[in-house]
């Protein structure tokens, strides 16, 4: 069973903690150190299982890597599991009328 769907404010302040290190300059950096792994365990268990997985590798990476923080990795996350959701009610619909 899949994990239920995050909270879109939840993931849009986690997205703005990781540009948070624009703000200060020289220091953003090594905030990125500390903020990196924090956001790779925090990833993977909003979304767990294959997405929580890769998507925590990649931000995880995301953030170590200097200049592309920007990138709102948990915000699009969230709507490609939100659509993922959509779209398996939308089977399951389908199968229980077919099976009536």
């Amino acid at each position: 069973m899949k994990k239920k769907l995050p909270n879109l404010k939840l993931c849009i302040l986690l997205d703005a903690i990781g540009c948070l290190s624009y703000s200060v300059p020289f220091l953003g950096e090594f905030s990125d150190i500390i903020w990196a792994p924090l956001s790779g365990f925090i990833f993977y268990f909003l979304f767990g299982k294959t997405l929580g997985a890769v998507g925590g590798i990649f931000s995880f990476i995301e953030e170590l890597l200097p200049g592309i923080d920007f990138i709102p990795t948990f915000t699009i996350s969230y709507f490609i599991r939100k659509r993922e959701t959509a779209k398996n009610k939308k089977l399951l619909r389908v199968g229980a009328f077919q099976s009536q």
